[in-house]
This record gives structure tokens, sequence and C-alpha cells, in this order.
């Protein structure tokens, strides 16, 4: 796409704002779950053990290698290049939504409030699904985030080739998430194509074109889509039960009313398109209406039968994401249409406290950590100083154990991910990957429970740990353990060497 300066530099001022407005924690959250595959990759010799927990999600795409090779290519250390990473996604996302509102209403200044909007909202909750509409760390669901969009703009130019080739490499980095986007994809084709052609041969020919857009969607390596739905046990059925964001029957009201709101308002966006004669915007809204209403049936029906909860790893409520961002897009350009207008102070009295309200709320969810964390900045949580400080003063062969459920308490980074060294399963992050891959359900579970307590364990008990995980370091709270050698230490946790075990 050959953008013309000013869009280009609105665009880059965009990006900028949602850096302001959102922050930047590249080793928060899914960060834990993504980036150990990198520094994998990038080192085969780092996690001898608990590798599972990251490995079979990357065995199922190409985002390792991509990140690595950017990496090894620019010769440019790894969290400067995922800082390159994310501002490129944010920008190119934000290009293609501008592309994509383009071709549905012509009007710059819609395509101006609906970018806006977007931009502003980049953090905010997608229902019940556990999801933002862009992270504010790396990880794939970000990178393939335009691609998305232009594949769907595409489709609507009949530009089938092309839309294509970017679902194959959306699938290709993120297949389980690109299925939604392919599956939008067959539908919009089938209702922008299917009534034009008459003839049976024709008819033939477009549903085996339709069809290839899902060819690629079945998981590969490891077993695939029959490892991922191996026999619950459980310790899978305790994990599933602290995850609800998976039942659409256990979502609370208002989350539900966010799943069913927007096909009402979407099926009002194409009674208005259809108005106003914008074909484009019409066929679209109509597709996502059905497209919504499709899944939160699929959704339905998956988490309320017990028999069928193994199925709801497949979480069809994450189908929202999608329809989340091209609703808040079409609705944001409407608004720019028909009330912003030429009015600028209309425009501050809609952005500003919009902006305002999304930077609290980030600020808020991670009070521990600086709002932009800079790749040479010193951390100001002091969970992430342990963990450097780990990562530069322990043996790459090192294991530690801490707390498996420390994320909650330091804005969710990830031990993994900073410090680079193989830890005993963790019961916020890793329980994730057992939702997807229940074969592992029974080893993360027994990990998690050797560790419960650590805080208040006494020298029989790091005793047990050794023996059984060969664990040589723990992260403790700074009151515990007061017998343990501690090289490290700060105002809330400590990195303590366990003593070798007598033989």
């Amino acid at each position: 796409m050959n953008l013309k300066l000013k869009p280009f530099l609105g665009l880059l001022g965009l990006t900028v704002a949602a850096f302001l407005i959102h922050g930047y924690h590249p080793w928060s959250e899914d960060a834990e779950t993504y980036l150990p595959g990198i520094e994998k990759v990038l080192n085969p010799h780092l996690f001898p053990i608990g590798s599972e927990y990251f490995q079979l999600h990357a065995h199922l795409t190409w985002f390792p290698q991509l990140i690595a090779g950017t990496v090894q290519v620019l010769h440019m250390p790894l969290p400067w290049t995922l800082l390159l990473w994310q501002s490129l996604s944010f920008f190119l996302f934000l290009a293609a939504c501008w592309y994509l509102l383009r071709l549905l209403i012509p009007s710059e200044r819609a395509c101006w409030a609906g970018v806006a909007l977007v931009a502003a909202l980049f953090t905010m909750p997608v229902a019940g699904t556990a999801l933002y509409l862009m992270d504010p760390f790396l990880n794939p669901r970000n990178i393939i985030a335009s691609a998305e969009i232009f594949a769907v703009a595409r489709l609507l130019q009949r530009k089938y080739f092309q839309a294509v080739v970017l679902l194959f490499f959306a699938i290709s980095i993120h297949p389980f998430m690109s299925a939604f986007t392919a599956s939008f994809a067959m539908l919009l084709v089938c209702l922008d194509r299917w009534p034009a052609r008459w003839s049976v041969r024709t008819r033939v020919e477009e549903t085996v074109q339709v069809a290839g857009l899902a060819a690629p969607l079945a998981p590969a390596g490891n077993g695939g889509i029959a490892r991922m739905f191996s026999a619950p046990t459980q310790a899978y059925d305790d994990v599933a039960s602290t995850h609800r964001y998976q039942f659409l029957s256990r979502w609370t009201w208002y989350e539900v009313l966010g799943a069913v709101a927007p096909l009402a308002i979407l099926w009002w966006f194409s009674l208005v398109a259809k108005a106003r004669g914008w074909r484009p915007l019409e066929l679209l809204t109509r597709a996502l209406a059905i497209y919504g209403a499709i899944y939160f049936a699929a959704g339905l029906i998956v988490s309320l039968p017990r028999r069928l909860e193994v199925f709801s790893l497949l979480q069809p409520m994450r189908s929202l994401q999608l329809l989340y961002i091209l609703m808040l897009l079409i609705g944001g350009g409407l608004l720019g249409e028909f009330v912003l207008r030429n009015r600028a102070w209309r425009w501050l009295a809609l952005f500003l406290p919009l902006s305002g309200g999304m930077l609290y709320a980030q600020r808020a969810l991670y009070p521990m950590s600086a709002h932009i964390e800079w790749p040479s900045a010193a951390p100001r949580n002091p969970w992430v100083a342990a963990f450097l400080w780990a990562k530069n003063n322990t043996p790459e062969n090192a294991i530690f154990a801490l707390d498996p459920f420390y994320m909650q308490s330091d804005d969710q980074d990830g031990f993994r991910a900073i410090a680079q060294r193989s830890q005993l399963a963790d019961g916020v992050k890793d329980s994730g990957v057992v939702e997807l891959f229940p074969s592992i359900a029974d080893s993360w579970m027994a990990q998690v429970n050797a560790q419960r307590g650590i805080d208040h364990f006494q020298p029989a008990d790091f005793a047990r740990l050794q023996q059984q995980y060969n664990v040589s370091w723990v992260v403790l709270r700074q009151s515990s353990a007061p017998f343990l050698d501690c090289p490290y230490q700060n105002a809330a946790v400590k990195v303590c060497r366990l003593p070798e075990e007598k033989r």
C-alpha cells in the first residue's frame, strides 16, 4: 500500500499515542508463554526442564523463528527487537484499519475517527474472553492483526489471492486466532459471491475456491489436534474450573451482554449502510452479525453439557476479538461522519476523556512497573529486578522454584521470560497451556502442589524439592527462610541458593 505523507504521519502519531496511552510491558502476561520459545531458538542450552510449557505453543507457529531471525539479522538485542516489532505491529495494524475504512466510508474524517477510536481502545477488554484488541506486550496476536484486517479489505475488493496469502501468513504465526478470521473470510465471500452465480458448475468452483481459505487451519506438530483433545483428567478439570472465560455459561451478565449487544449494533450499522448505498459496509456488517451469532451459539453449546467440556479448549468466544475490532472501527467512522464532523471540540470531548480513562486503567493494572518499560531502563518492579539478577548471576542449567502464584503479586511478569532459567510449573500462565494440551495436566499439577506455601518452607521441604526436581535456586518473599544463603535481596524478594544435597 502506498501511503501519502499526511496519512503516514497521522498513523505514526497515532502509534506514538497508543504507546503513551496503553504503555509497554514486554515481559508480562502471555509473554511468559511466547518469549521463552524465542530465547530457546537463540540459545538452545536454555531451559533444560519445563520447556513443554512454551514449546508446545512454539511448535505450532513461526513466531519464535521470526523474532529470533530478526535478532540475528539486525544484530540487535532481544529487548530492543521486541520493542521494534511491537511498534511495527501497532503501526501496521492502524494502517490496515485506515485502508479498510477507506473502502467502507467515503470520508477522510470518518477514517481518522475510526482509526483514532481503535487506537484509544487498544487495551479494552473484549467481553469475557480475557483478550484485548491489542496487547501492551509483543505476541503473535499483535503480529497478525494487520494481516487479518488487510485480508478482509482484499476480500471486499475481490482480490482473493492476496487475501489468501495474508491469511496463510497469519496462520503460520498464530493458527488458533487466524482460524476465526479464515472462517469469517469464508462467510464474507459466500455472502458476496454466492447469490451472483446461478450455474451449478460455477457454484462448485467457487465453493472449492472459498474452501481453500480454511485448508491450513489444523495445527501441526506434536500431534496437532489429536494431542490437544486427549482425555481430560482431574487436574485438567481443576484448571478448567479456574478459567471461566472458556465457558460462556459462567460469564457474568454484563460479559454476556458484551457478546450479544454487538450483534444488534452491527445489524443497525448494516441498515445505515444500506440506506446510504455503501454496499461494502453493508456486506461487512451483515457478515459480522451472522459470524458473531454462529460463534455465540457454538460457545453456548460447548459450555453447557459436561461431556463437551473438553471442546471448550477451542474457545469459540475468542472470535469476538475480530468482531470488536471491526465494530469499533466502523462505529468510530460513523461517529466521525455523522456526529464529530469538523467540530474540534467534539473530537476533544470524545477522545480526551476516553484516552485518559484508558491510561488510568493501565496504570492501575501495572502499579509496580513503569508505564513504558524501556529496554535500557532499570526496573521499578522488585520481582523483575530479582529475575534479572538470576539471569546474570546463576548457571544456565539452574532450576528454580518459587510461589506458583507469584504472578498475581508482581504485575504478571514472567520469570522464565526475564531470567531465562528453568522453573517448576507456575499456577497462572502455565495453566493456560494445560487448557490447550490436557496431556501435561497431571505433571503440571504435581509441580504446582510441590511449591505451594514455599515462602513458609523449612529445610526438609527444600530438601524434598531438591530430591524430586533437582531444584538448586529459589525466589522467595523477603521474610521467608532466613536460614538460606541469599546472595540477592531487595525490599520485596530475595534469590536464594539451596545447599547441595548430602549424599
